[in-house]
């Protein structure tokens, strides 16, 4: 059985909610997307779908515990992420994007565009990525 944990919707770490002031979209925008790793998690759930802890973790070569830990609790505080826990023993925990963090990776879409052809015009390598579907 499946038990959906409240969030209570935008929150920075310790409850404090995140809203404002901001500047202008962009700087609202970046308060919930700042991190390395916040936009590859949205990237890796966009991409594979629904993943557990371990998954996210694989696909997400370099990403320490603590780190993925911390910013999949923002993310679910900002309402981008939905944590599913099933209560059964082993115990599972899934997670999904939310429309708002769906929207929010659409809205990423250019950049990543932006990004690859920057990373072909310099010869960069790319990681190739550890999960599959």
């Amino acid at each position: 059985m499946a038990e959906r944990t409240a969030s209570g919707g935008q929150g920075k770490p310790g409850g404090r909610p995140r809203s404002g002031p901001y500047f202008c979209g962009i700087d609202a925008a970046m308060d919930v997307v700042t991190g390395k790793w916040k936009p590859l998690i949205l990237w890796e759930l966009d991409t594979f779908g629904t993943r557990r802890f371990a998954e996210l973790r694989r696909g997400l070569p370099g990403v320490s515990e603590k780190m993925l830990i911390q910013h999949l609790r923002e993310m679910e505080e900002d309402g981008l992420v939905h944590r599913e826990v099933y209560r059964q023993v082993p115990p599972k925990v899934e997670y999904s994007l939310t429309e708002d963090g769906v929207s929010l990776n659409a809205a990423l879409a250019p950049l990543g565009a932006w990004g690859t052809q920057r990373a072909r015009r310099i010869g960069a390598e790319k990681v190739a990525p550890a999960s599959g579907p």
